[in-house]
């Protein structure tokens, strides 16, 4: 790791980028969201096993899925009457696993 001295440059992410990634993780801000990303890690899962893990109504955890779809944070598939979740991609796991890792450091310090 560099050490700030007189002769190094140094340069922010351009603020387009920041926004788009601060409203990502604002995605991760919300408790309930990422007790159901935890729920989809290397699974595909219905809403309503979702819903009966977390002891909330159908309706609320669709609600919250939908948000995690507008960002592409979970994708869906459809089997008949069943709509299946399950992250949309390595990225989204290794946030989540990131923030874990990162809670246990802490709690262990």
């Amino acid at each position: 790791m560099l050490r700030c001295t007189q002769d190094i440059d140094i340069e922010p992410i351009e603020e387009a980028k920041a926004m788009r990634i601060a409203d990502l993780l604002k995605v991760f801000g919300d408790p309930g969201r990422v007790q159901i990303l935890s729920l989809l890690v290397d699974k595909e899962v219905c809403v309503s096993h979702i819903a009966g893990a977390l002891g909330k109504s159908v309706s609320a955890v669709s609600h919250q899925l939908s948000i995690l779809r507008s960002h592409n944070i979970v994708r869906f598939v459809r089997d008949g009457k069943n709509t299946y979740y399950t992250l949309d991609d390595k990225h989204v796991e290794d946030v989540l696993k990131s923030g874990i890792e990162h809670i246990d450091h802490i709690d262990r310090a």
